[in-house]
């Protein structure tokens, strides 16, 4: 297995180490572990990419890790006894656009024999507010932060979270033709 899977690897493991830190309400911890998955999300693709290291698997367990990093974070902060989360409503809507979009490629999958997955440009800004979500939230709990500003940041990734689940229904009806 190459350097780039493992990193894959070490990132999904992460998961439930950033899942004990906010349990335990250490939102610094839980910082630096997020920020240390971004990392290894950010150096295994470059080595999967300049080292020819580009696998199946690797394409397969990739979003897998980004999607239960992410998933998780919007649950377990949200169910934290930390004095800043994330609103239920957002949670929701976070994981129910993930959920559809997952249902929605099973079903072109099923009814096509194949798919191919392009991120459009909402969803690449998508994943980068919600990142920045779960950055912006665990700070506040670290540092006082103004409120306006999280909540800022979190309407932001609503817009971008609803514009990115209507690109991907739309580009799923064009397959389906």
């Amino acid at each position: 297995m190459g350097l780039a899977n493992q990193l894959t690897i070490f990132r999904i493991l992460l998961v439930p180490v950033f899942v004990i830190f906010i349990g335990y309400n250490k939102p610094l911890y839980a910082l630096i572990t997020f920020f240390i998955a971004g990392l290894t999300d950010a150096l295994d693709g470059f080595i999967a990419r300049k080292f020819n290291q580009v696998t199946t698997l690797g394409k397969i367990l990739d979003p897998i890790a980004d999607k239960t990093l992410l998933v998780c974070s919007f649950i377990f902060i949200y169910n934290s006894d930390m004095s800043v989360k994330f609103p239920f409503w957002y949670v929701v809507l976070v994981i129910s656009r993930d959920i559809y979009i997952l249902l929605g490629s099973g079903v072109i999958y099923f009814l096509k024999g194949n798919l191919e997955i392009k991120p459009s440009i909402f969803g690449k800004a998508t994943t980068f507010f919600q990142i920045l979500s779960v950055i912006t939230v665990l700070v506040a709990n670290i540092y006082p932060i103004d409120m306006i500003f999280v909540e800022g940041v979190i309407y932001t990734a609503t817009v971008f979270t609803i514009f990115s689940a209507i690109t991907y229904f739309q580009e799923g009806l064009q397959k389906l033709k």
